[in-house]
């Protein structure tokens, strides 16, 4: 792994426009989809990350056959036949593999799954997607390195998730288009990624109904795609980055036209940080974050503490708990961020308290962010993707120099986050240590 980091000066006003990548979290689950599809499918707007290049990589070593055909477009195809055993040591560094899981067992019948790698923010079971696979048909031994799972026929039946798990969910799903009958999912995952990798099975052949709700269900088929006609799809837009843009312009308090959003998909976000005193306004070709923000945080009825909870969908995203923290560190007022899912992902706030933030970690899960307050820069290392773009807006708008170390992380979920954050007026170098 590189030494590199990030070189960031403070307090300069963001300004201009900007579009965000493709969505990562609908990118990686689509590139197991890919294995599931007779004939050539064509994928647009896939983001240059880290992840997704690794999870191509471990497509390769399988027998898929891929293609760039220009920026963020590529061509898959499966070979004569698809490897069941994904190689361990590039599987164990991502937790996308997980996806391959339900694909793989819906054409060969079998895979061995490494233990999946990813961010460290806290345990991240895998219990509900093993359930999942089992109700279906599927035979599952546990061994110290990872899972064989094993099937003679995927068979449809009523699943109810114990707990709405995004992936789990699209391993669900996509081994259920290959089950013999009716599969329904139950308290299903319904975030747009989940949505997305719907509506690419449907477009491919797949039956599924329910898309955007908490019951999917799936009338299994013999087989997915065309080999006369290739099956064109776009990913949609990363949500998460355009929640990240929109604190990004406002902690600078500069303004900024964020491209290619669709408003449903923000629609919690916007709502949140309007109790944070942010305004958004929808404009034509995207939405607009005026320059010079109230950054004033609304109290609850009575005057009480208002929360931000991140909960499933159409809830506030797990993901933008970290950015919504550093956001209120530069708000007037006092409010609680609840991390309910992982019990790790707040410890980076030592990070922030270190850059003068005043934050009380109540609990693992808890943080009460007191603002607003002056940040300094200072030199910190990002334990997770989400983190590591939370500290990039926080030394955006400190006083001085950051160093932000540990860039590798950031790297697996963003696309050349400091190229694209120069363009619109970042004082942000790669340093190659």
């Amino acid at each position: 792994m590189n030494n590199n980091y990030f070189s960031v000066v403070g307090r300069n006003s963001i300004s201009g426009s900007i579009t965000p990548q493709g969505n990562k979290n609908e990118a990686l689950p689509l590139l197991g989809a890919v294995c599931m599809v007779d004939g050539e499918v064509i994928l647009e707007n896939v983001p240059s990350i880290l992840d997704v290049i690794m999870l191509m990589n471990v497509l390769k070593t399988i027998g898929m056959e891929i293609q760039n055909l220009g920026e963020g477009v590529y061509s898959f195809k499966k070979g004569e036949k698809l490897k069941p055993e994904l190689p361990s040591n590039l599987s164990t560094q991502l937790r996308g593999a997980v996806t391959l899981a339900g694909p793989l067992l819906a054409v060969t019948g079998r895979v061995f799954l490494p233990k999946p790698g990813g961010d460290k923010i806290g345990r991240r079971r895998l219990d509900t997607h093993l359930l999942a696979l089992q109700s279906l048909g599927v035979e599952i031994e546990v061994f110290p390195d990872g899972y064989s799972m094993s099937t003679d026929r995927l068979i449809g039946r009523d699943i109810l998730l114990d707990e709405a798990s995004v992936t789990a969910t699209e391993n669900a799903v996509m081994a259920a288009c290959f089950a013999k009958g009716t599969t329904i999912i139950r308290h299903a995952a319904s975030e747009p990624h989940v949505q997305g990798l719907c509506r690419f099975l449907n477009l491919a052949g797949a039956k599924i109904s329910g898309i955007g709700s908490n019951i999917l269900t799936i009338e299994g088929v013999e087989s997915l795609g065309s080999k006369d006609e290739p099956i064109r799809f776009r990913i949609g837009s990363d949500y998460l980055e355009v929640g990240s843009f929109i604190s990004l312009a406002a902690v600078t308090g500069g303004e900024l036209l964020i491209k290619d959003v669709n408003l449903e998909d923000i629609r919690m976000i916007r709502m949140v940080y309007s109790k944070l005193g942010i305004e958004v306004r929808p404009v034509e070709d995207g939405i607009l974050v005026p320059k010079d923000q109230k950054m004033e945080i609304i109290p609850d009825y009575h005057g009480a503490t208002p929360h931000i909870d991140d909960s499933p969908w159409p809830g506030f995203p797990a993901d933008m708990t970290s950015v919504a923290l550093v956001t209120a560190t530069q708000c007037k007022g006092t409010v609680l961020i609840h991390e309910k899912m992982f019990e790790s992902r707040l410890f980076f706030v030592d990070n922030i308290i270190a850059m003068g933030a005043q934050i009380i970690l109540c609990d693992p899960h808890r943080a009460v962010v007191i603002g607003s307050t002056r940040l300094y820069g200072t030199k910190v290392a990002s334990p997770d993707i989400r983190a590591g773009m939370a500290m990039i807006i926080a030394a955006l708008c400190a006083e001085g120099v950051s160093e932000i170390h540990n860039i590798n992380q950031i790297d697996r979920g963003f696309q050349e986050i400091d190229t694209r954050l120069k363009s619109i007026g970042a004082d942000i170098q790669r340093i190659k240590d």
